[in-house]
């Protein structure tokens, strides 16, 4: 991968005040590290990455449109996949991305 290019989880390690926040430093290496799920990790720019940090989608959304039902349907998956809690303001932005795309399925198998 060039070096202005890096992977990055579709989402960071849980919060604090989250529900993957207590896990234990094995649970979040499994996490970080979880390649049993192709949504799991995604080669994104440096510059992207550091733009989206921790943010969820009610505070951040791909910019390139064609992407973002993309983008929060391996949300809702990776989300699902972990058992983790979606606060009202995500869900909010999540059902509004949504309701913009139609055709859309999501599909999780538990990691635990």
């Amino acid at each position: 991968m060039p070096a202005s290019w890096t992977s990055t989880n579709s989402f960071h390690l849980p919060k604090r005040g989250t529900a993957g926040h207590g896990w234990g430093a094995k649970e979040r290496e499994a996490y970080a590290n979880d390649l049993d799920d192709a949504r799991a990790l995604v080669a994104v720019s440096a510059a992207r990455n550091r733009s989206k940090a921790d943010q969820d989608p009610s505070t951040w959304l791909p910019s390139f449109a064609g992407y973002r039902c993309q983008y929060v349907t391996d949300w809702v998956a990776d989300k699902t996949r972990y058992q983790l809690a979606v606060d009202p303001s995500e869900e909010a932005a999540l059902s509004e991305t949504l309701s913009r795309c139609p055709n859309e399925s999501i599909t999780a198998t538990l990691a635990r």
